[in-house]
């Protein structure tokens, strides 16, 4: 059954896929100095290459948009270059690799900005989870700064040139991310954006944001190109919407109309993991309940075993299936899948910072641990 349906090729715009077993963005808060990607990302990455898309973790546009200790940038041209290493060891194994793309907004601390000042977000609301700081402490979220109207352009053009520095550093596309309360949901969602400029009010002006920066990048490096992430009816960081079926199946017909490589939706019941493991069983299913408002690829993500995986494409709700936690236990997870084999725990202490341990020294199949 996995051979048939989870081996089958797929294309996405301007890639090929020859499965549809794809590994999520995943933050791990491992880069270098200045956010700089090293060795030890570049290895981590090329152990994953079998999947058929590799996304990256979530990646800063601008030292403004950084929001976790140790998370990569995709600013500077160190950056570019440390990625560069990355991209080369992942297409030397046959594998595929797009890069996610973020601002994370109001969650974010003032000491992760290069002048200490207030995190941004389109009003001033606070999320309801803590923050990190520099030093990987755990404090009060604070109170960010409004955005004023005059300097969103600014950051529109800032996703766009990281879709360009993507390419360069030898990415094969890029993911928006617009899911998991990163400053594109918050100003979707009327909870967090409670503007009164050509920004918020309807839902027209709340997707104006996302829209933008859709259309900049696509017309730096193509729709076929270019995925968008979203999470309907999650709930992360306190983030919500009066008519969120309203607002996302009206998000969702305006990226189809215009033609993106894919749409990557998370599933509500998994909205909350990232920081607990309480799923939401009784949540909507994402992608069915998308599916007829996107005429392209989609992929569903958020706790699905290969079997669940497998039955969701065959209903055709999803056209591919987004590991997280199961890659980072198991970085040959596409082999054991194929071979059914058994699979790794993931260790959830090891899950942000530090070096190697829970992050490339998971034993492959048949190799000691």
């Amino acid at each position: 059954m996995f051979n048939e349906t989870l081996f089958s090729p797929l294309r996405l715009g301007a890639i090929e896929l020859p499965n549809r077993i794809i590994m999520a963005p995943l933050t791990r808060m491992r880069a270098g100095d200045a956010s700089v990607p090293t060795a030890l990302n570049a290895e981590y990455y090329a152990q994953r290459s079998s999947a058929g898309l590799i996304i990256s973790e979530g990646t800063a546009i601008s030292p403004q948009a950084q929001g976790y200790p140790n998370a990569p940038g995709i600013y500077t041209a160190a950056q570019i270059a440390g990625w560069r290493t990355v991209t080369d060891g992942v297409h030397a194994c046959g594998g595929r690799i797009v890069m996610q793309i973020a601002h994370n907004g109001r969650n974010s601390h003032s000491s992760l900005m290069p002048d200490r000042s207030s995190p941004v977000a389109p009003s001033a609301i606070p999320p309801t989870i803590p923050a990190l700081t520099r030093d990987f402490r755990q404090v009060q979220a604070e109170i960010p700064r409004s955005l004023e109207t005059s300097e969103i352009a600014a950051i529109v053009s800032t996703f766009r040139q990281s879709a360009l520095n993507a390419i360069e550093a030898g990415f094969d596309g890029v993911e928006l991310q617009g899911a998991n309360s990163h400053l594109i949901e918050q100003f979707l969602e009327n909870g967090t954006n409670q503007r009164t400029d050509a920004y918020g009010g309807s839902q027209e002006n709340r997707a104006r944001f996302l829209l933008e920066i859709v259309d900049e990048v696509t017309a730096a490096i193509e729709a076929d190109r270019l995925g968008v992430r979203l999470s309907p009816f999650g709930q992360y960081g306190g983030i919500h919407d009066s008519n969120p079926l309203e607002l996302f199946t009206f998000v969702i017909k305006e990226l189809s109309k215009r033609r993106i490589a894919y749409l990557h939706l998370i599933e509500a019941r998994g909205s909350e993991i990232g920081l607990t493991d309480e799923l939401h069983e009784n949540a909507r299913n994402n992608a069915a309940l998308f599916r007829p408002a996107f005429e392209g690829p989609l992929f569903s993500a958020a706790a699905y075993t290969p079997e669940s995986a497998a039955e969701a494409i065959e209903k055709k709700h999803a056209d591919g299936i987004a590991f997280g936690r199961l890659f980072i236990a198991n970085p040959d997870l596409v082999e054991r899948i194929k071979e059914d084999r058994p699979l790794n725990p993931a260790d959830r202490s090891t899950f942000y910072g530090g070096g190697a341990h829970g992050y490339t020294d998971y034993a492959p199949r048949g190799v000691a641990a």
